[in-house]
Protein backbone atom coordinates (compact mmCIF):
# COMPACT_ATOMS: atom_id res chain seq x y z
CA UNK A 1 0.00 0.00 0.00
CA UNK A 2 2.10 3.63 -0.88
CA UNK A 3 1.70 6.54 1.11
CA UNK A 4 -1.21 7.96 -0.40
CA UNK A 5 -3.44 5.49 -0.05
CA UNK A 6 -2.02 4.75 3.91
CA UNK A 7 -3.25 8.30 4.78
CA UNK A 8 -6.68 7.33 3.26
CA UNK A 9 -6.67 4.51 5.51
CA UNK A 10 -5.92 6.12 8.39
CA UNK A 11 -8.62 8.95 7.53
CA UNK A 12 -11.41 5.96 7.25
CA UNK A 13 -10.09 4.80 11.02
CA UNK A 14 -10.25 8.03 12.58
CA UNK A 15 -13.73 8.45 10.76
CA UNK A 16 -15.20 5.08 12.14
CA UNK A 17 -13.40 5.90 15.42
CA UNK A 18 -15.85 9.19 15.54
CA UNK A 19 -19.07 7.17 13.85
CA UNK A 20 -18.60 4.95 17.01
CA UNK A 21 -18.96 7.62 19.53
CA UNK A 22 -21.30 9.27 17.66
CA UNK A 23 -23.65 6.29 18.05
CA UNK A 24 -23.01 5.68 21.93
CA UNK A 25 -23.43 9.64 22.39
CA UNK A 26 -26.92 9.05 20.17
CA UNK A 27 -27.96 6.54 22.32
CA UNK A 28 -27.17 7.87 25.75
CA UNK A 29 -27.80 11.33 26.09
CA UNK A 30 -31.70 12.78 25.94
CA UNK A 31 -34.28 13.78 28.13
CA UNK A 32 -32.65 10.68 30.25
CA UNK A 33 -28.97 10.55 30.07
CA UNK A 34 -27.29 7.45 30.01
CA UNK A 35 -24.08 6.46 30.64
CA UNK A 36 -21.92 3.90 28.02
CA UNK A 37 -21.60 1.17 30.67
CA UNK A 38 -25.47 1.65 31.56
CA UNK A 39 -25.76 1.08 27.72
CA UNK A 40 -24.01 -2.01 27.89
CA UNK A 41 -25.73 -3.43 30.80
CA UNK A 42 -29.06 -2.82 29.49
CA UNK A 43 -28.41 -4.38 26.13
CA UNK A 44 -26.76 -7.34 27.89
CA UNK A 45 -29.27 -7.76 30.74
CA UNK A 46 -33.15 -7.67 29.14
CA UNK A 47 -34.64 -7.53 32.54
CA UNK A 48 -37.18 -4.63 31.45
CA UNK A 49 -35.53 -2.09 33.09
CA UNK A 50 -36.44 1.49 32.36
CA UNK A 51 -32.73 2.13 30.61
CA UNK A 52 -33.39 -1.33 28.94
CA UNK A 53 -36.74 -0.20 27.58
CA UNK A 54 -35.89 3.66 26.97
CA UNK A 55 -32.88 1.91 24.47
CA UNK A 56 -34.48 -0.94 23.14
CA UNK A 57 -37.63 0.50 22.27
CA UNK A 58 -36.44 4.51 21.73
CA UNK A 59 -33.15 5.21 21.72
CA UNK A 60 -31.71 2.51 19.43
CA UNK A 61 -34.28 2.44 16.63
CA UNK A 62 -34.06 6.12 16.16
CA UNK A 63 -30.24 5.70 15.99
CA UNK A 64 -30.00 3.04 13.73
CA UNK A 65 -32.45 4.99 11.60
CA UNK A 66 -30.04 8.08 11.43
CA UNK A 67 -27.49 6.10 10.22
CA UNK A 68 -29.27 4.51 7.92
CA UNK A 69 -30.75 7.59 6.71
CA UNK A 70 -27.44 9.58 6.79
CA UNK A 71 -25.80 6.56 4.21
CA UNK A 72 -28.45 6.58 2.20
CA UNK A 73 -28.62 10.73 1.31
CA UNK A 74 -24.52 10.75 1.22
CA UNK A 75 -24.65 8.25 -1.23
CA UNK A 76 -27.39 9.15 -3.10
CA UNK A 77 -25.61 12.97 -3.12
CA UNK A 78 -22.26 11.49 -3.81
CA UNK A 79 -23.71 9.32 -7.03
CA UNK A 80 -25.52 12.27 -8.43
CA UNK A 81 -22.37 14.37 -8.08
CA UNK A 82 -20.52 11.83 -9.97
CA UNK A 83 -23.23 10.96 -12.86
CA UNK A 84 -23.78 14.57 -13.34
CA UNK A 85 -20.67 15.79 -12.92
CA UNK A 86 -21.28 18.99 -10.43
CA UNK A 87 -20.42 19.61 -6.63
CA UNK A 88 -23.42 21.40 -6.27
CA UNK A 89 -26.25 18.51 -6.95
CA UNK A 90 -27.44 16.92 -4.27
CA UNK A 91 -31.08 14.71 -3.35
CA UNK A 92 -32.33 18.14 -1.70
CA UNK A 93 -31.09 20.71 -4.32
CA UNK A 94 -31.95 19.39 -7.54
CA UNK A 95 -35.05 17.99 -6.79
CA UNK A 96 -34.56 14.69 -6.31
CA UNK A 97 -36.10 14.52 -2.21
CA UNK A 98 -38.81 16.58 -3.29
CA UNK A 99 -40.25 14.34 -6.27
CA UNK A 100 -40.06 11.15 -3.74
CA UNK A 101 -41.60 13.69 -1.36
CA UNK A 102 -44.76 14.40 -3.30
CA UNK A 103 -45.03 11.20 -4.16
CA UNK A 104 -44.94 10.07 -0.89
CA UNK A 105 -46.90 12.89 0.38
CA UNK A 106 -49.57 12.38 -2.38
CA UNK A 107 -50.23 8.47 -1.02
CA UNK A 108 -49.91 10.17 2.62
CA UNK A 109 -53.13 12.59 2.15
CA UNK A 110 -54.89 10.97 -0.45
CA UNK A 111 -54.83 7.31 -0.06
CA UNK A 112 -53.67 6.63 3.76
CA UNK A 113 -55.44 3.34 3.85
CA UNK A 114 -52.19 2.35 1.21
CA UNK A 115 -49.92 3.36 3.17
CA UNK A 116 -47.67 0.32 2.86
CA UNK A 117 -46.92 1.58 -0.66
CA UNK A 118 -44.87 4.89 0.67
CA UNK A 119 -41.63 3.81 0.09
CA UNK A 120 -42.74 2.16 -3.53
CA UNK A 121 -43.91 6.07 -4.15
CA UNK A 122 -41.39 7.71 -2.72
CA UNK A 123 -38.65 5.83 -5.40
CA UNK A 124 -40.92 6.20 -8.46
CA UNK A 125 -41.24 9.94 -7.67
CA UNK A 126 -36.97 10.06 -7.11
CA UNK A 127 -36.67 8.63 -9.95
CA UNK A 128 -38.95 9.72 -12.12
CA UNK A 129 -37.76 13.50 -11.27
CA UNK A 130 -33.88 12.61 -11.71
CA UNK A 131 -34.76 11.51 -14.87
CA UNK A 132 -36.90 14.48 -16.08
CA UNK A 133 -33.42 17.00 -14.64
CA UNK A 134 -31.01 14.26 -16.51
CA UNK A 135 -33.10 15.38 -19.39
CA UNK A 136 -33.34 18.64 -18.94
CA UNK A 137 -30.28 19.47 -18.41
CA UNK A 138 -28.65 17.46 -21.58
CA UNK A 139 -27.47 19.83 -24.34
CA UNK A 140 -24.13 17.72 -26.14
CA UNK A 141 -23.65 17.07 -22.48
CA UNK A 142 -24.43 17.63 -19.21
CA UNK A 143 -24.41 21.41 -18.51
CA UNK A 144 -23.99 21.82 -15.09
CA UNK A 145 -25.64 25.44 -14.82
CA UNK A 146 -28.53 23.87 -16.58
CA UNK A 147 -28.66 21.63 -13.77
CA UNK A 148 -28.73 23.68 -10.92
CA UNK A 149 -32.06 25.74 -12.97
CA UNK A 150 -33.74 22.71 -13.97
CA UNK A 151 -33.33 21.06 -10.15
CA UNK A 152 -34.57 24.58 -8.48
CA UNK A 153 -37.46 25.00 -11.51
CA UNK A 154 -38.40 21.09 -10.44
CA UNK A 155 -37.79 21.80 -6.73
CA UNK A 156 -40.23 24.94 -6.60
CA UNK A 157 -43.03 23.57 -8.91
CA UNK A 158 -43.08 20.20 -6.66
CA UNK A 159 -43.05 22.68 -3.56
CA UNK A 160 -46.11 24.04 -4.64
CA UNK A 161 -47.57 20.65 -5.34
CA UNK A 162 -47.05 19.86 -1.79
CA UNK A 163 -48.40 23.53 -0.76
CA UNK A 164 -51.55 22.48 -2.97
CA UNK A 165 -51.94 19.25 -1.30
CA UNK A 166 -51.73 20.67 2.11
CA UNK A 167 -54.18 23.80 1.41
CA UNK A 168 -57.25 21.62 -0.17
CA UNK A 169 -56.40 18.49 2.59
CA UNK A 170 -56.24 21.20 5.55
CA UNK A 171 -57.98 18.23 8.03
CA UNK A 172 -54.90 15.72 7.24
CA UNK A 173 -51.82 18.44 7.53
CA UNK A 174 -51.53 17.17 11.05
CA UNK A 175 -50.31 14.40 10.36
CA UNK A 176 -47.62 15.21 7.58
CA UNK A 177 -46.22 18.25 9.36
CA UNK A 178 -43.16 15.88 10.54
CA UNK A 179 -42.54 14.28 6.78
CA UNK A 180 -42.81 17.80 5.85
CA UNK A 181 -39.80 18.97 7.81
CA UNK A 182 -38.12 15.59 8.26
CA UNK A 183 -38.19 14.46 11.44
CA UNK A 184 -36.70 11.49 13.44
CA UNK A 185 -39.38 11.34 16.36
CA UNK A 186 -41.90 8.22 16.44
CA UNK A 187 -39.49 5.80 14.60
CA UNK A 188 -39.75 2.31 15.41
CA UNK A 189 -38.11 -0.97 14.35
CA UNK A 190 -40.68 -1.53 11.45
CA UNK A 191 -38.65 1.50 9.96
CA UNK A 192 -35.22 0.00 10.46
CA UNK A 193 -36.94 -2.99 8.81
CA UNK A 194 -38.02 -1.13 5.86
CA UNK A 195 -35.30 1.01 5.05
CA UNK A 196 -32.13 -1.96 5.87
CA UNK A 197 -32.66 -3.78 2.58
CA UNK A 198 -32.16 -0.67 0.46
CA UNK A 199 -29.35 0.68 2.22
CA UNK A 200 -27.39 -2.73 2.56
CA UNK A 201 -28.13 -3.29 -1.70
CA UNK A 202 -26.82 0.12 -2.26
CA UNK A 203 -23.80 0.53 -0.23
CA UNK A 204 -22.84 -3.78 -2.52
CA UNK A 205 -23.57 -2.19 -5.50
CA UNK A 206 -22.05 1.22 -4.93
CA UNK A 207 -18.98 -0.34 -3.37
CA UNK A 208 -18.86 -2.80 -6.42
CA UNK A 209 -19.40 -0.04 -9.21
CA UNK A 210 -16.90 2.56 -7.70
CA UNK A 211 -13.91 2.02 -10.38
CA UNK A 212 -16.62 2.31 -13.12
CA UNK A 213 -17.51 5.58 -11.67
CA UNK A 214 -13.97 6.63 -11.40
CA UNK A 215 -13.39 5.99 -15.49
CA UNK A 216 -17.12 7.55 -16.28
CA UNK A 217 -16.06 10.91 -14.36
CA UNK A 218 -13.40 11.23 -17.22
CA UNK A 219 -16.31 11.66 -19.94
CA UNK A 220 -18.43 9.73 -21.97
CA UNK A 221 -15.36 9.43 -24.63
CA UNK A 222 -13.04 8.55 -22.57
CA UNK A 223 -15.28 6.03 -20.89
CA UNK A 224 -16.58 4.55 -23.92
CA UNK A 225 -12.91 4.00 -24.94
CA UNK A 226 -12.04 2.03 -22.29
CA UNK A 227 -14.56 -0.69 -22.71
CA UNK A 228 -17.16 0.99 -20.37
CA UNK A 229 -20.96 0.67 -21.19
CA UNK A 230 -21.22 4.27 -20.38
CA UNK A 231 -25.30 4.58 -20.51
CA UNK A 232 -25.46 1.37 -19.02
CA UNK A 233 -23.55 2.55 -15.99
CA UNK A 234 -25.36 5.72 -15.74
CA UNK A 235 -28.22 3.98 -16.04
CA UNK A 236 -27.81 1.32 -12.72
CA UNK A 237 -26.47 5.04 -10.59
CA UNK A 238 -29.20 6.74 -11.49
CA UNK A 239 -31.58 4.15 -10.28
CA UNK A 240 -29.57 3.19 -7.41
CA UNK A 241 -29.12 7.15 -6.36
CA UNK A 242 -33.35 7.41 -6.97
CA UNK A 243 -33.71 4.12 -4.66
CA UNK A 244 -31.29 5.71 -1.83
CA UNK A 245 -33.13 8.75 -2.07
CA UNK A 246 -36.69 6.82 -2.07
CA UNK A 247 -35.94 5.15 0.78
CA UNK A 248 -34.87 7.77 3.15
CA UNK A 249 -37.44 9.81 2.17
CA UNK A 250 -40.25 7.27 2.88
CA UNK A 251 -38.97 6.70 6.58
CA UNK A 252 -37.94 10.63 7.41
CA UNK A 253 -39.42 13.16 5.12
CA UNK A 254 -37.95 15.96 3.49
CA UNK A 255 -34.72 15.83 5.22
CA UNK A 256 -32.62 18.03 2.98
CA UNK A 257 -28.26 18.86 2.51
CA UNK A 258 -26.78 16.08 3.90
CA UNK A 259 -26.50 14.28 0.37
CA UNK A 260 -24.44 17.71 -0.57
CA UNK A 261 -22.61 18.32 3.00
CA UNK A 262 -21.52 14.71 2.99
CA UNK A 263 -20.06 13.99 -0.55
CA UNK A 264 -18.26 17.49 -0.90
CA UNK A 265 -16.36 17.41 2.70
CA UNK A 266 -15.80 13.73 1.94
CA UNK A 267 -14.24 15.00 -1.41
CA UNK A 268 -12.29 17.24 0.65
CA UNK A 269 -10.89 14.88 3.08
CA UNK A 270 -10.39 11.54 0.78
CA UNK A 271 -10.31 12.90 -2.36
CA UNK A 272 -12.46 11.96 -5.67
CA UNK A 273 -11.50 8.28 -6.32
CA UNK A 274 -14.44 6.72 -5.46
CA UNK A 275 -12.95 3.63 -4.20
CA UNK A 276 -12.26 5.53 -0.95
CA UNK A 277 -15.10 8.53 -1.51
CA UNK A 278 -17.57 5.92 -1.25
CA UNK A 279 -16.99 4.79 2.60
CA UNK A 280 -15.97 7.72 3.28
CA UNK A 281 -19.45 9.35 2.39
CA UNK A 282 -20.79 6.74 4.31
CA UNK A 283 -19.27 7.16 7.32
CA UNK A 284 -19.52 11.08 7.12
CA UNK A 285 -23.26 11.17 6.26
CA UNK A 286 -24.28 8.81 9.47
CA UNK A 287 -22.17 10.66 11.80
CA UNK A 288 -23.77 14.19 10.65
CA UNK A 289 -27.25 12.96 10.83
CA UNK A 290 -26.51 11.42 14.50
CA UNK A 291 -25.22 14.41 15.63
CA UNK A 292 -27.96 16.79 13.97
CA UNK A 293 -30.55 14.53 15.66
CA UNK A 294 -28.32 14.40 19.08
CA UNK A 295 -28.90 18.82 18.97
CA UNK A 296 -32.61 18.35 17.86
CA UNK A 297 -33.15 16.14 21.07
CA UNK A 298 -30.75 18.19 23.85
CA UNK A 299 -30.70 21.84 22.34
CA UNK A 300 -33.96 22.77 24.37
CA UNK A 301 -34.27 19.00 25.88
CA UNK A 302 -37.22 17.64 26.76
CA UNK A 303 -39.01 20.13 23.92
CA UNK A 304 -37.06 18.55 20.88
CA UNK A 305 -36.89 20.14 17.28
CA UNK A 306 -37.38 18.00 13.99
CA UNK A 307 -33.71 17.42 12.66
CA UNK A 308 -34.45 18.57 9.02
CA UNK A 309 -34.43 21.74 11.24
CA UNK A 310 -31.17 21.69 12.08
CA UNK A 311 -29.67 20.54 8.84
CA UNK A 312 -31.56 23.36 7.25
CA UNK A 313 -29.67 25.99 9.37
CA UNK A 314 -26.37 24.11 8.96
CA UNK A 315 -26.68 23.23 5.55
CA UNK A 316 -28.06 26.63 3.83
CA UNK A 317 -24.66 28.79 4.40
CA UNK A 318 -22.91 25.75 3.62
CA UNK A 319 -24.36 25.60 0.23
CA UNK A 320 -24.01 29.52 -0.18
CA UNK A 321 -20.69 28.99 1.04
CA UNK A 322 -20.26 26.31 -2.31
CA UNK A 323 -21.66 28.46 -4.80
CA UNK A 324 -19.49 31.29 -3.79
CA UNK A 325 -16.39 28.92 -4.33
CA UNK A 326 -17.29 27.44 -7.20
CA UNK A 327 -18.26 31.14 -8.79
CA UNK A 328 -14.98 32.26 -7.46
CA UNK A 329 -12.65 29.87 -9.50
CA UNK A 330 -14.62 30.45 -12.53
Amino acid sequence: MNTKNRKKVIILVMLLIIFIISIFLSVGLGAIKVSPKEIIRALIDKNGTVNYRIIWNIRLPRTIISVLVGISLSLSGTIIQGVMQNSLASPSIIGVSSGAGFAALTILILFPEYYNLVPLGAFVGAFVVTMLIYGLAWKDGLVPNRLILAGVAVNSLLGAGNNALLTFFPDRVSGVINFMVGSLNGVTWANVHSILPYVIVGIVIALTLSDKLNILVLGDEVATGLGVNVEKIRFIFIILSSVLAGSAVSVVGLLGFVGLIAPHISRLIIGSDYRFLFPTAILLGAIIVLLCDLISRVLFAPMEIPVGIIMSVLGAPFFLYLLRSKEAKQ
